[in-house]
């Protein structure tokens, strides 16, 4: 793959370190068979395969784009359709020497290479509703400081697993907010102080994605499905309460541009004495750069308009580039014009950390 000029090299370099440091990071994040998953890829880029060649010169920034992500999806994927159980094996944790992994992952993708490649045309649909502890407990910290009562917009709200955060039971450290009788169970390690615990009453609740995915219909919430790292076997749980939940009525998420779609929700009435939120998680990385500025803009300009009456609030969950931590952090309008650090979490939500300035 190397030329003369060393240009294959530098290729090669970029891609090899965005996808060990992928793999890292699903470590780091309790999840180390799909380390293993993500690491066989560096093999790959030496093989013939149209996914190793694809991948070996990926044009944009591989971490960014969640490149290594895209392929473990399929590869789960195969799995879970009973098309190959080869990766079984390396699933269930009976395998773990890299060479071995390599060896299967490089086989299995030979013989799928087609129906794998299209994986690599983009991001993962990373929903995760354990994501919601954060956003609630946000919401009850919230509720003491511009009122209970919220209207909720999520942006690239995907399978919209999180725009149903309001038919789910929390228990937060002690807190529990929502429908007891929910089978949707949000219960992460929790630590730290626990949030206030204040009353808070969803009114509305919508969201937006570029590519909706409908959880009412079984490939769709098949391939959803494919992107959790099989190890986890509770956000695998979480994923078919979501899936039945979904089917008995399904989420509100628009077909939409991130930016179109704040710009036009910005413009449509707000009840009095309702809270206009909002949020999102782990998407923001994949919004380009001009059109994340445009959303900051145009959100930061309403809040300067909002009111006791009609207040406004950012409420969000993405990872922290230099630290990779995963922190929720908001905004409110009237207010003190600022980012509040309220909590770090796992990246699916199995533990929250609530920090003493969140109260």
């Amino acid at each position: 793959m190397s030329d003369t000029f060393g240009i294959g090299v530098m290729e090669d370099h970029r891609v090899a370190e965005g996808i060990r440091v992928q793999a890292e990071h699903c470590r780091r994040n309790g999840a180390p068979v799909t380390a293993r998953i993500v690491e066989a890829q560096l093999a790959l880029m030496q093989g013939n395969t149209q996914c190793g060649q694809r991948i070996a010169h990926w044009p944009g920034l591989p971490l960014e784009d969640a490149m290594p992500l895209r392929l473990a999806g399929g590869f789960h994927h195969l799995l879970l359709t009973g098309t190959d159980s080869r990766l079984l094996p390396v699933y269930r944790g009976d395998i773990e020497a890299q060479t071995e992994v390599d060896a299967i992952v490089e086989a299995v993708t030979t013989e799928h290479d087609a129906r794998l490649l299209p994986w690599l045309d983009g991001p993962p649909q990373t929903n995760e509703a354990g994501r919601s502890a954060s956003f609630m407990a946000g919401l009850l910290w919230l509720s003491g400081r511009i009122g209970p009562r919220f209207e909720l917009n999520e942006i690239g709200a995907s399978a919209g697993i999180n725009t149903m955060m309001e038919r789910y039971w929390y228990d937060l450290g002690g807190v529990k907010v929502g429908p007891e009788g929910s089978p949707m169970r949000i219960t992460p390690e929790w630590r730290g102080p626990t949030p206030p615990a204040n009353k808070v009453e969803i009114v509305g609740i919508s969201g937006c994605d570029q590519s909706p995915v409908d959880l009412a219909e079984h490939d769709a919430a098949l391939r959803v499905k494919s992107y959790v790292w099989p190890e986890n076997t509770g956000r695998l749980d979480r994923m078919d309460a979501a899936i039945m939940l979904a089917s008995q009525q399904r989420p509100e998420v628009a077909k939409a541009d991130a930016l179109d779609w704040v710009v036009s929700r910005l413009a449509a009435p707000q009840d009095a004495g309702v809270v206009r939120v909002f949020n999102h998680s782990i998407v923001w990385q994949y919004i380009p750069a001009q059109r994340r500025d445009a959303i900051t803009e145009a959100i930061e300009m309403q809040g300067r308009k909002a009111t006791a009456e009609r207040p406004l609030a950012w409420m969000i969950l993405e990872t922290n580039r230099e630290t990779f931590k995963h922190e929720l952090q908001v905004r409110y309008w009237p207010g003190p014009d600022e980012w509040h650090l309220l909590a770090e979490a796992q990246a699916h939500g199995a533990w929250v950390e609530w920090l003493e300035n969140g109260n």
